[in-house]
Formats: C-alpha cells, structure tokens, sequence
C-alpha cells in the first residue's frame, strides 16, 4: 500500500499510537521532561500502565493525552507535537471544534465583543447568575480572571496615526503584531513603534489577522491554512517592496519562522532552485556557513525527508521566504546595534528586574537579543530566571481551560518558585501568555522588554510600579 496514503487514511488514535511507541522506543525525553511538560508526563504513564501493568490505554486517555502538547517546542524531536497536532486535527474533522475553544481562540472576536459591550460584558462577569453562565460557556476556571480587553486597540490607534497605510521614505518597516499586543496589550504595540521611530524608521502596519497558531493547537486545520495563506500574502507584498518585516510576538515568529517552513525545503521546486543533482538532497547547513548544504542521497532519505507536513499546501519558496526575511525585533534592533545604527541616548532606570525567555523565543534559538539590549540600559539591574526546560505553564490558553486550570499551575510551580527567590521589582519577558500567567501567580508587574526600552528612550524614567 501506498505509504502516504496509508498515513492519510490513520486514525487519531493510530497517529498518537505511532507517537506513543516512537517516544517509548526512545525514552529520552521520561527523564529530560520528567517536570517540564505535562504532555510526556501522561504518556510514559500510559505507556507504564499498558506494559507493566497490563491495562490497555482507553480511546478517552488517547483524546486527553493529545489535549496535553500545546507545541511548546521544549521537546527534543519536532517530529512528536506536530503528529500530535494531526492528531488533534483529526479528532477535530470528526467531532468538530467546541465552542468554548472557538471563542477563547479568537481573541479579534472577543475583543471586537467586549470593546463594543464593554459594560455588559463586565456586568455578565461580575453578576452572580450571569457570571457563573459565561464561564461555563467558554469553560474558563473559577480561578481565572477574564481578560481584559482595552476599548481602543492597536490596530485603531495605528489607524488614527496612519500607519496601516505604506510610508514614504527609504528605511520602511512592515511590523506584524500579533493578536496579544494587538487587542490584549496595544502598550506593546506603541512602544515598537515609538523605538523604530525614535531610531529613524517609516512604520507601516499591513494587513494582518491571528498568525494561526492558536487554531494549529486546537487542530482547526482549516482555519489555520486560511490564516497563514491570508498573511503570508499581504506579508510578502512588504518583502517584495523592500521593507524590513518584524514581529514582537515570539508565538507568532515561531509558527511564521519555523513551524510553517516545516520541510519546505524537501520540495522538488527548492530542491530545483539549489541546482541539486539528479539523485541527492541538498538541505541547508548554516551550522557549515552561509549558502551551504548538506549532501544527502535521495535513495536513501526521499521517503523521509520530503513535503508532506501540515502545510505542504502551501507554496514551499513562499513559505521560506517568508521565513528568511522576518525577524524578531529583538534581533532586528541587536542587528541595528551591531551595525552602528541604534541610538543608545537611554535614559537612567535605577530599577531591579528579572528576565525571563520565553519557550518560543528559546526554541527558535537566537538567544537572548533583548536581555543583552536591556543591559545598555544605565541603572537598569536585570537578570535572567529560570533554565531551558523551565515553563511558566501557561501554554496559550491552556491554563484558562477548567479542567487543565491545576496541571497548568503545578507545571509553572519550579519557575515561580525562582522568581520568588529573585524578588524583582517588575518582570519581563517577550512572551504575552507568560504574563498573563505570571500577573495570576505572582505580586509583580510584568513588562514586554519594548516596554522598558521605550521608557528608557524618553526624557524621564517612570518608576516600575506604574503601569502605562
């Protein structure tokens, strides 16, 4: 039979079976994830109790164990969460996507809706009958406090300020934004924008909707590709044109940056466009330099190494062009810096606070460019908390879930524990979930390091403690 066909034709329970014998065969990941990943934690449970204890695992254990990876990326093999997610996406083909998920899902929606009905939306929460009713609804713990959604968002205030609308001048930088700074933290969004003109830069905020990885978590599968198709085309046209292409968002530039490129470069158009001989693979090495490959031969790796991922419906030089031309803005102001282009005119903040990198931004493996600019900063005492594996736990929306509320509190414990050990003044940290999280466990404000280093820019420094 047909291999890929085969695979087409696999059940959710066959796909997470595939996963469950492939990690049990390595065993790597019992004791490097033992505490750091609720995913691995199930299922080498499971895989105990089938092998050991001889009580086979039950179709409900298979669903539960496939809600538990929320693509972190912390794990050693990219090959596991992404069969997890077909997985999801499977079940989701046949069972459909709940409600509940939709709505936490999309953020443009529920902001649109509390912007709009802002009074009622907080009556609904605060009302004893209400309240209890719109939690159910959208399956929200107790414990959790519903978002808050400021009524002027970024895209608004960037409206009023002309920049959804191309720039004049040469040095134009398009900035995708991202749902969080976009609706949840629009201060974020301002502060990118006040450092690249403070730095000389034309802003321009195309066209955009959710990057996808949301949907991708949940296994909307279709809603996920539109998403991507829709903003890797209006993304794209800023590339073409010359502009610079940023995100703040290390959420977004994972998925943008590494989860959509997946195996693009297997492709017979990027194998045509490298010039690869007839019989070999070349797949790029940068760990060799720039423009250099690795020679594999096909014979032996074609039925491996090939474009059939998640998104092989998309155009594959697309994809990698996308890729290659987006950056952080960590790294984009850390290029700027190395380049003798950054101002440095910052002013004193006298103040101690506590880095910590995100499991995107880790995982994308650029280090730590705003911990290193942050460090220009006068006064400013700032250590990084926490080790590769620590997770604040939040996992997207996972830690408002009801039923993964605990698990997602107990996996972001050893980390809190640190920061608490710490005593800083403020936190920061690139990733929005992870403030969230943090603002619900811990007594100290939390800060996107854009929000710092704006602050730093102006003539006067305010303290930590206030929020802008």
């Amino acid at each position: 039979m047909d291999r890929k066909v085969d695979k087409k034709q696999k059940t959710p329970q066959e796909v997470l079976r595939d996963v469950m014998r492939l990690c049990a065969d390595c065993d790597t990941c019992r004791t490097m994830m033992e505490e750091d990943c609720a995913f691995f934690i199930e299922l080498y449970r499971l895989v105990d109790q089938e092998q050991e204890e001889g009580i086979p695992i039950t179709e409900s254990q298979l669903r539960y164990l496939a809600e538990l990876c929320t693509l972190c990326g912390l794990c050693p093999c990219p090959k596991v969460p992404m069969d997890v997610m077909e997985a999801k996406t499977r079940y989701v083909e046949r069972e459909g996507l709940p409600l509940a998920t939709r709505l936490l899902n999309d953020v443009p929606r529920m902001a649109r809706l509390c912007g709009t009905f802002p009074r009622l939306v907080k009556a609904m929460q605060e009302n004893k009958i209400l309240g209890p009713l719109l939690r159910k609804a959208t399956r929200i713990h107790p414990d959790r406090q519903w978002p808050s959604f400021p009524q002027q968002n970024f895209f608004k205030w960037a409206a009023a300020k002309g920049l959804d609308k191309p720039q004049n001048g040469d040095h134009q930088v398009a900035y995708f934004v991202g749902c969080t700074a976009g609706y949840l933290f629009p201060q974020i969004g301002r502060s990118v924008v006040e450092i690249l003109q403070h730095n000389g830069a034309n802003v321009y905020v195309p066209p955009q909707q959710c990057c996808g990885m949301p949907f991708l978590v949940e296994g909307d599968r279709n809603r996920t590709l539109q998403l991507a198709r829709t903003n890797m085309e209006k993304l794209l046209e800023s590339v073409r044109g010359g502009d610079d292409l940023i995100y703040s968002c290390p959420t977004c530039g994972f998925f943008l940056k590494r989860l959509l490129k997946d195996r693009a470069y297997y492709s017979d158009v990027f194998q045509k466009s490298v010039n690869a001989v007839e019989g070999e693979l070349k797949v790029p090495a940068p760990e060799k330099g720039e423009n250099q490959f690795w020679h594999l031969k096909k014979s032996m790796y074609h039925d491996i190494l090939k474009d059939d991922g998640y998104f092989s419906s998309i155009d594959p030089m697309d994809r990698i062009q996308l890729a290659d031309h987006l950056f952080d803005f960590g790294i984009y102001l850390a290029r700027l810096h190395a380049e003798g282009k950054l101002a440095t005119d910052f002013a004193p903040l006298p103040e101690r606070m506590a880095y910590f990198a995100p499991c995107h931004l880790r995982e994308q493996k650029m280090g730590r460019p705003y911990l290193d600019l942050l460090k220009m900063v006068p006064g400013l005492d700032i250590e990084e908390v926490g080790s590769d594996y620590d997770c604040c736990g939040m996992g997207g929306i996972f830690g408002f879930k009801e039923h993964f509320h605990q698990k997602s509190l107990d996996l972001g414990a050893p980390l809190m524990k640190k920061i608490r050990a710490h005593d800083p003044q403020a936190i920061v940290t690139d990733c929005m979930s992870c403030r969230l999280q943090f603002s619900h466990c811990l007594p100290y404000p939390v800060y996107h390091p854009v929000e710092v280093l704006a602050r730093a820019y102006r003539s006067e420094g305010s303290q930590v403690n206030r929020q802008e």
